[in-house]
């Protein structure tokens, strides 16, 4: 709607990633019908996969228009831009900012439906744990090799990305916003020159990274979901 297009529509892996979570859900809601000692649990776990489906949603939405947005700013100076393309440039802050925080929050959602459904008890190992965490016990543990191989795989695969997200994510929650730090640091560095807008492809690249890991993660984690269920279902 911000770019007068038309709804996205989701397709290849994306959409097999939503019709798993759809299917765990259904088969939540089958299962508990038949297994009523469990029907509480099994509520929660498709409540759950609601949440992480629409987690899932607002994360594209936030990738591609933070994109769109960065599309619209052309020139590298401060003072060189427009008044339409300084709009621009804080909608992509925004957006961008938006993105990179729900890339953990919606990892660390999966993690705990892993943990629970999964009866990983990660919290034996920390506390407050992260979608990290409950992998690390997975491959500490041997536990769900199946499905930690993979996950494991993608997790290395994309983890200077996600580092580097993650080091944006921790200064913006927790000491300066990160177009702050910009300021401070080109302050510093270079007082009295003009100011120089963040190269902002490297960003998108690595939000690209950040969709790939955590689109193959939801899909690898409720295929195998999936097929837990309908075993459990078959008792």
């Amino acid at each position: 709607m911000l770019f007068g297009e038309q709804p996205r529509e989701w397709a290849g892996l994306a959409l097999e990633t939503v019709q798993l979570i759809e299917k765990f859900i259904v088969l939540t809601s089958k299962i508990a019908e038949r297994v009523p000692e469990r029907a509480s649990t099994l509520h929660k776990y498709g409540i759950w996969a609601e949440g992480l489906l629409s987690s899932l949603d607002e994360l594209e939405q936030s990738i591609y228009a933070a994109k769109r947005f960065a599309e619209q700013v052309k020139h590298t100076h401060y003072d060189e831009l427009s008044q339409q393309e300084r709009l621009s440039y804080k909608q992509h802050v925004y957006f961008d900012k938006n993105a990179y925080i729900r890339v953990f929050s919606l990892l660390d959602k999966l993690g705990t439906l892993l943990n629970l459904l999964l009866n990983l008890k990660t919290e034996r190992m920390k506390v407050h744990f992260s979608y990290y965490t409950v992998l690390r016990n997975m491959r500490e543990n041997h536990l769900h090799r199946e499905l930690m191989l993979p996950l494991n795989e993608l997790k290395e695969r994309h983890q200077e990305a996600l580092n580097r997200l993650r080091d944006r994510r921790n200064l913006e929650i927790h000491k300066m916003n990160a177009e702050l730090k910009d300021d401070l640091t080109h302050a510093l560095a270079h007082y009295g020159e003009r100011k120089t807008l963040e190269n902002l492809k490297p960003n998108m690249y690595d939000l690209d990274q950040s969709w790939e890991m955590v689109q193959g993660s939801v899909h690898h984690s409720f295929r195998f979901a999936c097929n837990l269920l309908r075993r459990l279902g078959s008792i």
